[in-house]
This record gives structure tokens, sequence and C-alpha cells, in this order.
């Protein structure tokens, strides 16, 4: 008799992820009631694995879909037994259980029709060899993990600028000052003029003296946030972003410019590498976007004008003697006094300062954006649903999934997206 042959080695290139026995929410007949995936989702999965069968995977119950790739499942040092003569092969446990339901992708767009333009950057901006440190990239994408909260930042130039080879006007900048519990997070962004032609070196610019300002007063500032001392946080802050605001048009006056080309509008977030400090602050000056995620509902937590005037901080100006109504008026006739020919003339409105802190609950997550990602999630409750489903899971996204989530397109809405977005453990 002869001796059996050896062993034949596990199937391979099945193209399917396999699950042990251990695990009962694969199998079908647990769940019959489980809901079928949505009719876009199965075409995108048709699309990835022409060999997949058409008919709907069941998907988790009671779980989001996960963010990123879902690895194999390894089986370790199982062997299925050699066939002895004249029977079939033992049935293997992938093909008892079947395979896992596909990942849900994140959106390619949402909305009733897909946008114009391209989906992946078209042309690059012109370079000039004189200059080659102007130059951007299309994407940066950041991330990091201190105290209680998960980091992740990304800036994308818009559909519009891909498509015209114009630079991304939108600026990112994060940076760490200190380390352990008195460490200080910030996250600056800055978006430039529309139509000027250096917006995006303003926009860097003003994140740079921001950030160094920041970092020459960071342990004062950790001190206070970890303290809660608001009124102390806004009148410092105040004083920062105002400096840093006349530096840029300082600057644009060396150059020539006008200053309200070489402008940017421009907010921060900072936070503190404590674990128990929850108190997250938010800066700065002109349009975008404050929103909070908490239990599966997006909060608009902007503030308003009305709640950041406030008194004047020293570097900001000094309170005008006037009466009630506005008018500065002479001691005796009370009539208005034109401006003195030794007092500097008026300088052009400035945007109002907004100062915002915020207590954050374990589970939340804070997102702070430019204009370009502000209108489309305000404007389009298809976006803010498929973030809310994406990014109420019990574990942040990857950088990654990250990048795809806040690339989700939407028609009519092509600028620049620069998001920064904190989960709370």
């Amino acid at each position: 008799m002869s001796a059996p042959g050896p062993a034949p080695a596990p199937p391979q290139g099945t193209g399917r992820p396999v699950v042990p026995p251990s695990v009962p929410e694969a199998s079908p007949a647990r769940h019959p009631a489980t809901e079928p995936s949505r009719p876009d989702d199965r075409a995108d999965a048709s699309e990835a694995n022409p060999s997949a069968s058409d008919a709907p995977a069941p998907a988790l119950p009671g779980r989001p879909p996960p963010s990123g790739p879902t690895a194999d499942t390894a089986y370790g040092d199982w062997t299925p037994a050699a066939p002895s003569d004249g029977e079939p092969a033992e049935e293997s446990p992938a093909s008892r259980l079947g395979p896992l339901p596909p990942t849900l992708p994140s959106r390619v767009h949402v909305g009733t029709r897909p946008p114009t333009y391209d989906a992946e950057p078209t042309a690059l901006p012109a370079a000039d060899p004189d200059d080659l440190d102007a130059l951007v990239p299309d994407t940066v994408l950041d991330g990091a993990r201190y105290g209680a909260c998960t980091l992740r930042a990304v800036s994308v130039r818009g559909d519009s600028a891909r498509y015209r080879g114009e630079p991304r006007r939108d600026a990112l900048l994060t940076a760490r000052f200190g380390s352990g519990e008195r460490a200080l997070v910030l996250v600056a962004l800055a978006t430039g003029t529309r139509t000027a032609p250096g917006a995006h070196l303003a926009a860097a610019e003003v994140c740079r003296w921001i950030a160094a300002a920041v970092g020459r007063s960071h342990e004062r500032l950790a001190a206070d946030i970890r303290a809660a001392r608001r009124t102390d946080l806004k009148a410092g802050l105040h004083r920062l972003t105002d400096r840093g605001l006349g530096k840029l048009r300082a600057a644009a006056t060396e150059q020539g410019l006008d200053p309200d080309d070489y402008a940017a509008s421009m907010r921060c977030l900072l936070l503190s590498g404590d674990p128990e400090c929850r108190t997250r602050v938010f800066f700065g000056v002109g349009p975008g976007g404050l929103f909070r995620l908490r239990e599966r509902e997006w909060q608009d937590i902007e503030s308003e004008v009305a709640e950041v005037k406030g008194e004047p901080v020293l570097g900001f100006g000094s309170a005008p003697h006037e009466t009630p109504d506005g008018d500065r008026l002479t001691m005796d006739l009370g009539i208005p006094t034109p401006p003195s020919p030794y007092e500097p003339a008026p300088g052009p409105p400035r945007e109002p300062f907004r100062f915002r802190t915020s207590v954050a609950r374990p589970g939340d997550v804070l997102l702070m954006c430019g204009t370009g990602f502000a209108e489309p999630l305000r404007g389009e409750p298809g976006l803010r649903a498929h973030l809310a489903d994406r990014w109420s899971g019990p574990e942040p996204p990857g950088l990654t999934a990250y990048l795809a989530d806040t690339q989700v397109r939407v028609k009519g809405y092509a600028d620049d997206r620069t998001a920064v977005a904190v989960w709370e453990a």
C-alpha cells in the first residue's frame, strides 16, 4: 500500500476575504433582516470586482461602514486534510460561511448630478524657474494624536483651479510646541484673495506668522487653556491675530502691491496635549465654518459677529471718546468733532475677530474649515448625511480615508477645500 501524498496547500487567489467559524456576524442565516446595500454602492462594488455576485450583500447590523480598508482574516496554521481514495475533499471554512460584505466606499459625489469638472487634477500651475519656492502642491495631508483627540487635516486644490492650472489658494499649517502634557498643537488655515495673483503666497505667510507668534507664547497659552481662562485667551489671541494681519499689509506695501489684494482670511485651532483637558480653542478672521458632529447630528457653532466684537484690546485700537450714539463731541456745544490732523487716517474696515472655546465630549467630532468646504456642507444635506455616516464610527478614519471623505464632490462648489477635524476619544 503506497503512502499518501503530501497535503494540498490552501486555495490561493480567490480575491475574497474569508472568515473563521468564530465570527458569526458574517453568516447570512444569523441576520435575515439585514438591510441591503444601496444601488450606487452595489454598482461601485461590481465595477471593482466583475466576478462578484449581483445579489445584495448583507450589511453589518448596528455598525457604520468602516473608514479604511479591511484586511483579510488569516487562519494561522490550518491545513485541510488530505482526501482519501474515492472521497471528496473536505469543504473549507470559507466555502461554508461565504465572503464578508464589501466595504462601503466613500461616495464620489452627492446630489442629483455630478460636477462639471473632472474628479482628478488636470493642469499644473505655471512655474517660474527663478522662484520655485512659490510652487504649491495640489494636496496637503496631515494627522496626529495628542491627549484625548485625534487630528486629521487636509487641503486640496479645487476642481476649478485644477482645470485652469491655477495654484491652490488655501494654505494649511500644523505645528506642535512643547512636549508631554504641556504640549500645544496649532492648526492654521488661510485663504488668499480669489483674484489676486499672489493669493497663495499671502495665505502661506500669514499662517507662518501666526504659528511663530503662538510658538513664542505657547507655554502661557497652554496654561490658560488648561485653566480655562477664556478672557485672557481671547485678548492674547486677538493681539496675535492683529499683528499677523498687520505684517501682511506691511509686506504688501514693501512689494508695491495693493494690501487688499495681498490679503487672506485666517482661522486657527488650538489643542492641548493634556489628556484631561477637553477645551478646544478656535480663533480667526474672515469667513469659513466651525461645526460639531455630536450623536450623528451636525451643529453649526460658528461664532456670530455680534458675539465677538467685545471691548477693544491692546494693540487693536483704543476706545474712542464718544457719546452712546457714536458721535465724538466737544465739551460745550455738542458738535461732532472732525478727525484731528495729528491722528492717523482710519484704515479700511477690518473683518471682525472670531473666538470660541468649546468643551468636547467623548465621541464628538470638531470640524474647522475654509469657505470651500463650509459652503457645500451647509448647502447640501446629502454631504452632511454621508459624512455623519462615515465619521460616527468607534474609530477615526485613517489619512487616506479622510482624504477620500473630504473630496466627495457637490455640483456648483469647485473652490479649494481645506478641512481640519478632531475626533474625541
